[in-house]
């Protein structure tokens, strides 16, 4: 049986996760749950699951947590980044869930991997920022990491077809020679910068074929999602920023590929339903009966596949920059740059939820964070939260609202 600790339980990929939880109670065990905000429905996942350990990372919602929980004394309480690292590493738990979002998601992640548990890792802001610390703790603790995300997962579902490629996860393989990483293209595909200026939040949030938390989904109309993916892939496949192609595929069915160097690709197809990659990295490497709805071939009729528009999507453009400056300075050695590409993108994206600014400018502060930034070669983790910092800091000076 796994036990699992599931960081960001009330959140999209959390409230899944216990879904499985649901389905497979024979096969898995809640030991430990993590929210941010959502007191209520941590209340009744609590209620329902009885972990051990439940963290609320708001700390004023301790209060209310402990009074409606007040007949359950074999629950600890725990909140703030404190109770995230002490859920992360919790004793019970042989399995960490990271679906947290956001740069938050690091050190709990780091203290999962220290205390020896799997990594299940849906936060891609944690190897995207700090992959070289990551990467390195994993080898020398021995624990294993399984992807997430859509894309990441069917690249790494496709590479269960070469023996022995578990083993060289991190390390690329002599017989791939590039992934195809797939992109919906979001809700303003086909269009331009000067009309995507004045589009709303709500209008951002539409995405054709995903449900999605509110900041994924911006992140997924402005490309910088698959920008995040793209320094993500470099990390959990050891590839090269020339290895990695951008196709956008509005059907959402192809879930990504990987080209072979005898010319084969393999891909993974499938509806847009994220139940089956969370199955796969749960329960890997089996595989449980009827997780996601059923592919209809004959119901999508056709698949397209176009290049991407990094004009008219230039955080994209930009994210490539930044992954060729971190690569050239060493495969696995990791820079500061992605760091304030990410942490621009989250400030610049809070704002815009918020109302107080364009869509296209998520874009233009995330280049302009990059332009002031001196960047640090092979960070440890005191750099990379302080390029975090500094990167905040200098757009909050940027932008007096």
């Amino acid at each position: 049986m796994k036990l699992l600790s599931v960081l960001g339980s009330t959140g999209s990929i959390g409230v899944q996760t216990l879904e499985l939880v649901r389905r497979f109670p024979e096969s898995l065990k809640v030991t430990a749950l993590a929210a941010r905000t959502s007191v209520d429905l941590l209340i009744r996942q609590t209620r329902e699951f009885r972990p051990g350990l439940v963290c609320i990372y708001d700390e004023t919602l301790v209060p209310a947590l402990r009074e409606s929980l007040s007949d359950m004394p074999e629950v600890r309480i725990v909140s703030g980044m404190d109770g995230l690292l002490a859920c992360a590493a919790c004793d019970e738990a042989t399995m960490t869930v990271v679906a947290l979002v956001g740069m938050i998601g690091v050190r709990p992640t780091i203290a999962a991997i220290e205390a020896g548990k799997e990594i299940a890792l849906a936060n891609k802001e944690t190897l995207v920022t700090a992959g070289h610390i990551i990467l390195k703790l994993l080898k020398k603790h021995g624990v294993p990491l399984y992807p997430i995300d859509s894309e990441h997962s069917a690249i790494f579902q496709s590479l269960q077809t070469l023996p022995g490629e578990r083993a060289s996860f991190f390390e690329g393989s002599f017989y791939v020679k590039r992934i195809l990483l797939t992109a919906s293209g979001g809700p303003f595909r086909g269009r331009t910068k000067e009309e995507m200026h004045s589009f709303t939040a709500e209008d951002a949030l539409k995405h054709p074929n995903w449900s999605m938390g509110k900041k994924i989904t911006i992140d997924s109309a402005t490309m910088v999602n698959k920008g995040l993916e793209m320094m993500e892939a470099r990390w959990l496949f050891g590839l090269a920023p020339s290895q990695i192609q951008v196709v956008i595929h509005p059907q959402s069915v192809l879930h990504s590929a990987v080209e072979f160097v005898d010319g084969a690709v393999i891909g993974q197809m499938g509806t847009p339903d994220m139940r089956l990659p969370i199955e796969y990295a749960i329960l890997y490497p089996e595989r449980a009966p009827q997780i996601a709805s059923q592919l209809d071939l004959f119901a999508v009729r056709e698949l397209t596949f176009l290049p991407p528009d990094e004009e008219n999507f230039p955080a994209l453009a930009l994210a490539r920059e930044v992954l060729e400056k971190d690569c050239a300075c060493g495969q696995f050695t990791g820079t500061t740059l992605p760091v304030v590409y990410n942490a621009a993108n989250e400030w610049a994206v809070a704002r815009f939820l918020a109302g107080k600014c364009a869509f296209t400018d998520i874009a233009e502060d995330i280049a302009a964070a990059l332009a002031a930034h001196e960047m640090k070669t092979a960070p440890d983790l005191a750099e990379v939260l302080g390029a975090e910092s500094e990167t905040i800091a200098f757009l909050a000076k940027r932008h007096v609202d």
